[in-house]
């Protein structure tokens, strides 16, 4: 019989205590060049969502989320691994604000920082509960292949002009939602959710990621940069086949979609000009309003998961909270 949690730390504690554990688990020594960038990428400045869902999940079904630490460390480390390759990937100058790590010293450095940070995030599960251990790593290494599976489709779709919505969402299913879901579950884990709870917590926090891809999405083409961490447009100037990229060319007239498709390519124009006549096609084809009726759909199907669960609604709070804050939802 689940009880309200009386000792659950606020949202900012909870933060503040990943923070600490994080800076207490950055990897340092000799040689510099290759542990410098690790520390440089997990300087404070990130959103820490997947630890963050870590700590909220466990907290759900345990009192105590100390446990779980470890995982929360774990899953950010693979996550800031997975974007000093993204970068490279994308050629992305910024991140968070700051030059990317490949930027700041080179790709051979950042490629490897990055392997040594995976390498690290086993060492940190390796500190969670050892009776756990099977299920946590069964959890962690599906959730890790996803995501590169995901990162393949996202490259291959630079090279197709065919590109569906539901290729779409199932690529940023993959890239992007189901680290999230895997954090979440990880963390139920060690909290002790049952069987049926731990597909209610990981359908929850999967429907969130969607949400919050096609968010970033959005803020990609609408946002500005401080809100996106990065510079805005990247996924225009990249001809990247976005939710926004995919409605525009099913919904314009076949000069536009032409136009559209051609645009990242055409050195005629500067990168402010690109970004600028992409936000006119996306208007006139009433993209935002579409992206934004989907992130409400994801995020409501994230809610109804979150109602399944089979605890009292007291303790779910802090994640619904924490799921609103996200999106930018209030209700």
């Amino acid at each position: 019989m689940f009880t309200p949690n009386m000792k659950q730390k606020s949202l900012s504690e909870l933060l503040q205590n990943v923070e600490t554990y994080l800076a207490q688990s950055e990897l340092s020594g000799e040689p510099a060049q290759l542990y410098a960038p690790i520390i440089y990428s997990m300087e404070e400045g990130g959103k820490r969502l997947r630890p963050m869902l870590t700590l909220l999940a466990c907290g759900i079904f345990a009192d105590e989320v100390e446990a779980a630490m470890p995982c929360a460390a774990a899953v950010e480390f693979f996550h800031n691994f997975t974007l000093l390759h993204d970068d490279i990937m994308d050629n992305a100058p910024i991140r968070r604000g700051k030059p990317s790590v490949f930027r700041k010293w080179n790709q051979n450095i950042a490629i490897l920082s990055g392997d040594a940070m995976i390498v690290y995030a086993y060492r940190l599960l390796e500190k969670a509960p050892k009776q756990l251990l099977p299920q946590i790593f069964e959890v962690f290494n599906a959730t890790a292949m996803q995501v590169f599976e995901g990162q393949q489709y996202d490259m291959d779709f630079e090279g197709r002009s065919d590109v569906s919505i539901e290729e779409y969402i199932r690529m940023i299913d993959l890239k992007t939602a189901v680290l999230l879901s895997g954090s979440a579950r990880i963390g139920a884990i060690v909290g002790g959710a049952s069987a049926e709870d731990l597909e209610h917590i990981t359908r929850f926090a999967d429907e969130l990621g969607l949400a919050f891809q096609l968010q970033d999405d959005l803020l990609d083409s609408y946002g500005t940069e401080a809100q996106l961490g990065k510079a805005i447009g990247g996924d225009i100037l990249e001809g990247k086949k976005t939710f926004l990229m995919i409605t525009a060319l099913n919904r314009l007239h076949d000069e536009e979609r032409c136009e559209l498709q051609s645009l990242h390519s055409n050195e005629a124009l500067l990168a402010e000009q690109k970004i600028a006549r992409a936000r006119e096609l996306f208007d006139k084809a009433d993209v935002r309003t579409q992206t934004e009726e989907r992130i409400k759909l994801h995020f409501d199907r994230a809610l109804s998961a979150l109602d399944a669960l089979s605890v009292p609604v007291e303790r779910t709070a802090q994640m619904r909270e924490f799921a609103q804050s996200l999106v930018g939802r209030k209700k």
